[in-house]
């Protein structure tokens, strides 16, 4: 008696000291091959600097989803225990705002207002279709301050299916973004650089409003060279990156010297530069046609030396986005959207974070990017379709393209690099040349920096609409959304990251999905095989030991 009752206090103060431990020493383990619920340390280097409660509410929720987005629901939610564990601060919970029929369409308007916009699927279950409304959102707040995080990746011409697998791989980079923006504060520094033809700012404003989320914005002229170049470069220092968005003005030797010594003291550049003048609006008239000429900006040898040239000719290719015309007469015309081989559209297979997972990008008249030979590193961003050509100038443009059917065997020349990232020290293009002035600390070579060119001012350029800047990559006439933002967005992040966030975009989750139509078809079967095969089973064995047990026992 007593040697059992020894027994069992020893068992629970093993127990109790079990929990204890437990308790002190908390541990998720994550057994998925992927690892797709380990966070980055990017990750927890910014949710470690929480200090007050976050509180995060999440609209992605409702009684008809679709199994796919029930999919994202659920790693929704575990994502959100895995920042949760990693800083307690995280506090999140499902908000359903569409679940009370009488508040429903007032939640509708006061998200919407908010620029949370509900998203219409096609729900296929059980042999059936139907429609469902949801908001694919979350909101986080700290310390009075909220930021909206989208949860859909949108991808054009994507199935359900594979927009769950795209936002899947997008979530965790998604709320490390949103997490960031409420957390750290801004400090690094942007130049718009202005007096050289650039962008009016109406075209550029739905960038740079979205860049001031992230970073200090400021314009910057050149002007002040010709009269205190020490003084201009000095203040050009005191930014971390410099944007020229569609230059048409040449630049002087003077400038681009400046430009050349913020380059070698590691002061990073995003360039959209055109190689050839020419633009959409200049065939709206009324004989339909205009000339593309070359257009120079006495940059050539600026590119060329850290390892890059843009050449003088357009991108012709049959994979690019419609342009929208009226066709017909008087009141009988009407809007079509016609194939217009002047506005490539690139997607890239490229793994790197700016375009990991990324919206086709559009472009109008690109231009066409070499690489050089040299020691600085060169990743290419995007590029054509692999049915494209080259155009030289002048040429005439005319609309009459749009009736005449390509020939595919002339579309011979592969894919065209658009868009280049150049990284490393780069080498002062003034190197054994004589200066255009004297300054002190000059440098021929420079420290580690890096650079991305891409070969269309027009991929920044958002639509004005009566006076009204529209969301850049949006076209109102097609109602498609293409990913020039977010591929500018990715570009300047992976220029001035010094956290590492912009990496978490390259993780690669695999996410499978059941097949719809095979379960519809199937489903009878199945049921049959997991309802009444288990009882059947049963019953044949009751039956066989029963009949044993009685021959057994039989008197």
């Amino acid at each position: 008696m007593n040697k059992s009752i020894k027994n069992i206090s020893i068992a629970l103060v093993v127990i109790i000291l079990i929990n204890v431990l437990a308790s002190k020493f908390y541990k998720r383990f994550d057994l998925t091959q992927d690892n797709r619920y380990t966070l980055s340390e990017s990750a927890k280097k910014i949710v470690s600097s929480i200090n007050s409660p976050v509180d995060v509410d999440v609209f992605l929720i409702g009684e008809d989803f679709p199994s796919e987005f029930r999919r994202l629901q659920n790693e929704t939610k575990q994502l959100l225990e895995e920042f949760s564990a990693e800083n307690n601060n995280i506090k999140f919970k499902f908000v359903n705002p569409l679940e009370d029929e009488s508040t429903r369409e007032s939640n509708i308007q006061q998200l919407t207002q908010r620029g949370l916009t509900p998203m219409q699927l096609s729900v296929q279950e059980n042999g059936k279709s139907s429609q469902a409304v949801i908001f694919p959102w979350a909101l986080a707040s700290y310390n009075g301050v909220t930021v909206a995080i989208p949860l859909v990746k949108n991808k054009i011409g994507a199935s359900q299916q594979e927009l769950v697998s795209n936002s899947v791989q997008h979530l965790e980079y998604a709320f490390a973004d949103g997490f960031s923006k409420l957390t750290q504060p801004k400090h690094r520094k942007i130049a718009i650089l202005k007096g050289n033809g650039q962008l009016d700012d109406k075209y550029i404003f739905d960038f740079v409003k979205k860049l001031g989320e992230y970073y200090f914005i400021a314009p910057f002229t050149l002007d002040s060279v010709s009269s205190n170049p020490q003084k201009t470069l000095t203040n050009l220092k005191s930014f971390d990156l410099i944007i020229s968005a569609k230059p048409t003005e040449a630049f002087t030797e003077s400038e681009k010297f400046v430009l050349d010594q913020f380059n070698m003291n590691g002061g990073k550049s995003l360039w959209l530069v055109d190689a050839v003048a020419m633009e959409k609006d200049s065939l709206y008239n009324d004989s339909g046609k205009s000339f593309a000429t070359t257009r120079d900006i006495n940059l050539t040898d600026f590119f060329f030396k850290y390892g890059a040239r843009i050449n003088p000719v357009m991108v012709n290719t049959l994979y690019s986005a419609p342009i929208t015309l009226a066709m017909g007469e008087g009141s009988s015309s009407q809007f079509q959207h016609l194939k217009w081989p002047y506005s490539p559209l690139s997607a890239s297979n490229n793994h790197h974070p700016i375009v990991n997972n990324l919206n086709l990008v559009k472009f109008d008249f690109a231009n066409q990017i070499d690489t050089l030979k040299n020691n600085i590193k060169k990743t290419i961003l995007l590029e054509s379709a692999p049915l494209s050509k080259i155009d030289g100038t002048p040429k005439e443009i005319s609309l009459e393209l749009v009736v005449k059917e390509p020939n595919p065997a002339s579309y011979n020349k592969g894919n065209q690099t658009l868009a280049v990232l150049l990284e490393g020290a780069f080498t002062s293009m003034y190197k054994n040349r004589i200066k255009p002035f004297n300054i002190s600390g000059g440098k021929d070579e420079g420290v580690a920096s890096k650079m991305i060119l891409i070969a269309d001012g027009d991929v920044i350029k958002n639509d004005v609409v009566r006076n009204t800047p529209q969301e850049l990559g949006f076209d109102r006439w097609t109602g498609q959304t293409y990913g020039n933002k977010e591929f500018l967005l990715n570009a300047v992040n992976y220029l001035l990251d010094d956290n590492g966030l912009i990496n978490i975009r390259s993780k690669e989750i695999a996410v499978t999905f059941l097949d719809q139509q095979k379960i519809a078809k199937e489903k009878t079967k199945w049921q049959l095989i997991n309802i009444v095969l288990p009882l059947g089973l049963l019953a044949l064995f009751g039956f066989i030991f029963g009949s044993i047990r009685k021959k057994k026992y039989r008197v």
